[in-house]
């Protein structure tokens, strides 16, 4: 039920902090793997590791926020394996000002490339899952987008809010069409982008204070919810945001 041999995922921001464990996790499921990210973050490294787990993989460098490019990578996946069973989306930044201090091009920075980078993806992937009358969506939320972060996290946490409500409104839009879209919703997870901000011993500790489980997160921990909603186990699951976050959402 969870196997995913034969399935097709494309992975946005897939060689990243995130993007890279779960582009082999999905290759440890069974997936075939189209890994696409920035030049300078080696995506192709990626697909050589899905690659040496027996899987397919192909390397792609899209712009996310561009609805030509979400195309071109379309287009080039289908030529590739014929069809696109899963999309994880993955790519996201991040700034941290005080809200008072916040710049304008800062936020919406942000905020555009987490909301429109994530929906245009949807849009491209979501016309072949049209046709073919079967998918799954996963969409990279945060908790932050419920609880509100503080911390400078006034951009992030707004984007996110979006990502959700775009992750709901898909699903109940395309849920005719056999396509499940659905979130998840980790705390601050250790990553490369995180960790000069949370190795900082005071924000660490007020971090983990906050989550019941009394620890962050590292990408790992996003994989169990990332296969399941991207197996046919979740077929009857859409528009759901799956908090992964040790309780934070909860406490």
């Amino acid at each position: 039920m969870f196997d995913l041999t034969g399935k097709v995922a494309i992975v946005t921001g897939g060689a990243g902090g995130l993007g890279r464990p779960i582009s082999i996790g999905l290759a440890k499921a069974g997936a075939d793997v189209v890994v696409d990210d920035l030049e300078k973050a080696n995506p192709q490294a990626v697909a050589d590791e899905v690659k040496a787990l027996g899987r397919k993989s192909l390397a792609v460098s899209y712009d996310v926020t561009s609805a030509e490019a979400m195309q071109q990578m379309v287009d080039q996946v289908k030529k590739e394996f014929g069809k696109v069973d899963i999309l994880m989306n993955t790519a996201g930044i991040n700034c941290r000002f005080s809200a008072e201090e916040m710049p304008a091009e800062e936020y919406e920075k942000v905020v555009r490339f987490n909301t429109l980078g994530t929906f245009l993806p949807c849009q491209a992937v979501g016309k072949v899952m049209i046709e073919q009358k079967k998918g799954k969506i996963i969409n990279m939320g945060s908790v932050r987008g419920w609880v509100a972060p503080g911390m400078g996290g006034t951009a992030s946490a707004t984007s996110k809010g979006g990502v959700h409500q775009l992750t709901r409104t898909l699903a109940v839009e395309w849920a005719k069409y056999g396509i499940n879209v659905n979130g998840i919703a980790p705390a601050l997870v250790m990553t490369d982008m995180t960790r000069d901000f949370l190795s900082k011993p005071e924000i660490y500790s007020k971090m983990t204070a906050e989550i019941p489980m009394a620890r962050l997160g590292v990408p790992e921990d996003l994989l169990g919810a990332i296969i399941l909603l991207a197996s046919d186990a979740s077929d009857f699951i859409t528009g759901q945001i799956i908090y992964v976050d040790g309780g934070l959402y909860a406490a």
